[in-house]
């Protein structure tokens, strides 16, 4: 689960890093009063910044044709000119796709002069089975083009878990980003609070881009996180019932949102050929092998080693919501999964949805005799696929006659 920036610096303040005073706002009446109690504290400027799950605000075009989803306001009525053209309207980054995505939240922050930008995470590394502390002096770039273009300004710090970050591990990170005296001490102590705040939250990522040494009003030079992005591991969630109050549904896919609900696993894509698959391994490969021959993949669809029939039935209704799919590819391999079940959903599904589209079933494994004597007494118009290449290629060509 993602959760807006502002909702990622809460959690980071409640771990002791340092964040700029700011004030999320969610209709224009609020904008005044949060953009005169900014300046009131001293600071010249406010910086009124879009809210949505996606990189590259900044930079993002408002269909509006408005430029820009960060700006700096220097006054009162400035800031509240730049709430008017972005709240409620469709904000359009290299990462959200042309359709873009609609501002419902402003976050005003006390703007600081910065002086050094870096970049922190805290995440895992699966290779070594670690969490990992990375940082590097070239913050606000993308760490993708850093490793591409200069590798060794980046550092990495490997975590016991036993134990949790270290001081000197905080103090190596410190020191590799070239601070010293009080800058290196607060850089320290945010450090490891970027660590427990991955670790205490449950979360994937968390991702400071820029880390910024900052100057703030009277002169006094800090450490402070002016940028989060923090991503949080579904399957702990349960623990968190505080983090999944900050779930906001206008951000994800209406279908995704519904097959959560099946505990299905669906991420929409923009191909025709919808894909139905227990396994996400074996959903990789279904998709490859749909490129492989041809065709494009409408979905990820994964319904889980032991799916019930009625998933499978919500399963084919999603799929089916999307107006793109031309074709169905069921492709099951029973392991835990009984063959059976998969075919009484199918049959039920197909039946209760009215299907008129092509459908193409390979089932292999568990029980595969009696699922396929229970698609072949259904009267179902389908194909059998006798392998995962033949099924993909008999649909690939039955979407595109």
């Amino acid at each position: 689960m993602n959760i807006h920036e502002y909702q990622a610096k809460q959690l980071l303040a409640r771990h002791g890093v340092a964040v700029p005073f700011e004030i999320p706002v969610q209709s224009l009446a609020e904008v005044r009063p949060a953009a005169e109690k900014i300046l009131a504290r001293g600071g010249a400027k406010v910086v009124v910044k879009s809210q949505i799950h996606a990189g590259g605000r900044g930079k993002g075009t408002f269909k509006s044709g408005f430029q820009g989803g960060v700006k700096v306001a220097s006054s009162v009525a400035e800031a509240v000119g730049f709430a008017e053209k972005m709240l409620g309207n469709v904000l359009v980054t290299k990462q959200t796709g042309a359709e873009g995505r609609r501002v419902r939240t402003l976050l005003l922050a006390e703007a600081a002069k910065i002086k050094k930008e870096f970049y922190l995470a805290a995440l895992l590394d699966r290779a070594m089975g670690r969490p990992l502390l990375m940082a590097s002096t070239e913050g606000g770039m993308d760490i993708e083009e850093v490793a591409a273009k200069a590798p060794e300004k980046i550092f990495k710090e490997w975590i016991d878990p036993a134990v949790g970050v270290m001081p000197f591990q905080a103090r190596k990170i410190a020191a590799a980003l070239g601070l010293k005296g009080d800058l290196f001490n607060a850089a320290a102590k945010l450090v490891a609070g970027v660590f427990n705040t991955w670790w205490e939250c449950d979360a994937s990522l968390v991702e400071l881009n820029p880390l910024a040494v900052a100057e703030l009003p009277g002169g006094r030079e800090t450490v402070l996180a002016l940028d989060a992005k923090i991503s949080l591991d579904d399957n702990a969630l349960y623990r968190h019932k505080d983090i999944q109050e900050m779930r906001d549904l206008n951000e994800e896919a209406p279908l995704e949102i519904e097959a959560g609900k099946f505990n299905l696993n669906y991420i929409k894509l923009d191909g025709n050929i919808a894909c139905l698959v227990n396994g996400a391994g074996l959903a990789m490969a279904t998709m490859d092998i749909i490129k492989h021959y041809g065709g494009e993949p409408a979905n990820f669809l994964d319904v889980g080693g032991g799916a019930s029939q009625e998933q499978v039935a919500a399963a084919f209704k999603i799929i089916l919501s999307d107006p793109h799919v031309k074709g169905i590819l069921v492709n099951i391999f029973g392991g835990i999964m009984d063959c059976n079940v998969i075919a009484s959903g199918i049959v039920a599904a197909v039946k209760e949805t009215h299907l008129n589209l092509p459908l193409v079933v390979r089932l292999e494994g568990n029980n595969v005799v009696a699922g396929k004597k229970t698609l072949a007494g259904s009267g179902l118009k389908l194909v059998a696929g006798g392998s995962m290449a033949d099924a993909a290629q008999k649909m690939v060509e039955a979407v595109g006659k």
